[in-house]
């Protein structure tokens, strides 16, 4: 459905400080009913500080929002629900300790209607009585979508609700948007992923350093300018990943060993070898076993069967602090269960050094401070907001939750989607970073949900599919359709099958 009408929502000046950060001055948007507009910017650009603006989560300090023609300033986010704005945000807004029922009720969302959207939405196993804190963080976004949707909102933002989600998830979240806004309802789309935009979204709105700096229909070929918009600045080849193919004896000795490792009925005899100085990537839809085998090297599920093997020598990892013992260290996607958001960045980098002192002395407080320093600018991690990190956007808690590993040393790192809902040039700076440790020597497992960043990060890939190891590839063979077709558990030889070779 095309765009019809007066605008139904329009943001003019808006600005935003917290203390001496200024997150925006002069935001502005329009939205009509039917149209798609994607609302973009880099990390740190104010997009997410807008939505929390127009939906009532936020006070702005100057500029005008209208809603449907007439000025409107929200108290709370229950009364923006109630003049029919509702936002879906990065991380699921759902109180871990209840069921999925209570949550409904607390919200007041239908039941009927929320059941039907997380079917349409590809989730056809859920229970009224599981618990939130029991389910995968894919499964959270899409109840969070589907009760947004049930609903029945006159203005939708989402805001990257498919940077948990695997292919298959993501394009019924796409199928599900798009014929929202076909019914009239108008919607606005943040997300990293320019595929994505392509595919839904009629119009782009870009901000930079809390301002609006272009308005773009959507069309071919509109990347290269949306991201110099984003930027500030043109694209060269000092913005890309010094990427080479790992060469034979450039990587060490095996650093991290499984042998047959099997957990809870969700892993099944799962065997491979990282070694020193390699980025192996694990590819996987969603529920293929790949939380819990993260979980299980971490320490926070104990294997039912099989062996972990740090260095050539089995170890028993009954918690994290054995895994972190053993030199593992994990990057969780959840970057909320890994921070304590009302702290600082320096408490943040700082946390794994406090805890190593068991002996109860005192804290090396110049040492910790320059580990911290280096950690930071290492990174790039905006300090604007180093009182609370919660102020901090996406993709600089993200930098965050890897700086404190960094500061302290790593030896073999776990990174479980660590570009999730992060921009383009925070991705650009994590897959170097992830060259630059494997260079010195570290060993990163590295789990991602966009395939696309297999080529740039990792040497080789192995694919997870019901639970066990079904295809390795290598580097230079890691394209998105290998890749795909193996996440859904066609072989090589089915592969060979599929593109007319000799069965």
């Amino acid at each position: 459905m095309a765009a019809t009408g007066d605008p139904i929502l329009k943001a003019e000046g808006i600005a935003k400080s917290f203390g001496a950060v200024r997150a925006l001055r002069d935001a502005r948007l329009t939205l009509h009913r039917g149209e798609i507009v994607a609302l973009m910017g880099a990390n740190g650009a104010g997009k997410s500080t807008f939505v929390k603006i127009l939906t009532g989560a936020l006070r702005h300090d100057g500029g005008e929002i209208t809603l449907n023609g007439r000025p409107c300033r929200f108290a709370s986010p229950a009364a923006a629900r109630r003049a029919g704005l509702i936002p879906v945000y990065q991380e699921p807004a759902l109180i871990p300790d209840l069921d999925v029922a209570m949550n409904l009720r607390l919200g007041g969302t239908p039941v009927e209607a929320f059941l039907a959207r997380v079917r349409e939405l590809g989730v056809d196993d859920l229970r009224l009585d599981d618990m939130i804190r029991a389910l995968p963080l894919a499964t959270l976004r899409i109840l969070d979508i589907a009760r947004a949707l049930a609903a029945e909102p006159d203005v939708l933002l989402l805001d990257e609700v498919t940077a948990a989600l695997p292919t298959d998830l993501v394009k019924r979240v796409l199928a599900a948007v798009r014929a929202e806004a076909d019914r009239g309802r108008a919607i606005i789309y943040i997300s990293h992923r320019f595929s994505e935009i392509a595919d839904i979204c009629d119009r782009a709105t870009v901000l930079r350093d809390g301002a609006k700096v272009g308005d773009l229909a959507v069309e071919p070929g509109i990347e290269e300018e949306v991201v110099e918009l984003m930027l500030g600045q043109k694209l060269d080849a000092a913005t890309q990943v010094a990427r080479a193919p790992v060469q034979a004896g450039t990587i060490g000795p095996p650093q991290l060993e499984l042998r047959g490792l099997s957990v809870a009925g969700r892993v099944e005899n799962v065997s491979f070898t990282l070694r020193a100085g390699e980025v192996l990537g694990v590819v996987g839809l969603e529920g293929q076993g790949q939380d819990e085998l993260f979980d299980a090297i971490a320490g926070f599920r104990r294997p039912d069967a099989g062996q972990v093997l740090i260095d050539g020598a089995p170890v028993r990892l009954r918690d994290p602090a054995d895994a972190i013992a053993a030199g593992i260290t994990l990057v969780p996607g959840n970057r909320a269960e890994a921070l304590a958001m009302i702290r600082s960045v320096r408490d943040n980098i700082a946390l794994p050094g406090v805890a190593r002192a068991r002996n109860w002395g005192a804290i090396p407080m110049r040492a910790e401070a320059a580990r911290v320093q280096a950690a930071v600018e290492r990174l790039q991690i905006d300090t604007r907001a180093m009182g609370e990190v919660r102020r901090l956007s996406g993709g600089n808690q993200q930098k965050v939750t890897i700086g404190r590993w960094i500061a302290h040393g790593v030896r073999t790192l776990l990174l479980f989607d660590p570009t999730r809902g992060i921009d383009v040039r925070t991705k650009r700076q994590i897959y170097q970073l992830c060259r630059d440790l494997a260079a010195q020597g570290a060993a990163i497992l590295y789990y991602t949900s966009e395939l696309a960043e297999v080529e740039q990060a990792c040497d080789r890939t192995i694919v997870i599919f019901g639970g066990r190891l079904v295809d390795e590839i290598p580097a230079g063979e890691a394209d998105e359709a290998h890749l795909l077709r193996a996440a859904y558990g066609l072989t090589a030889r089915d592969r060979e099958t599929a593109a007319g070779a000799p069965a």
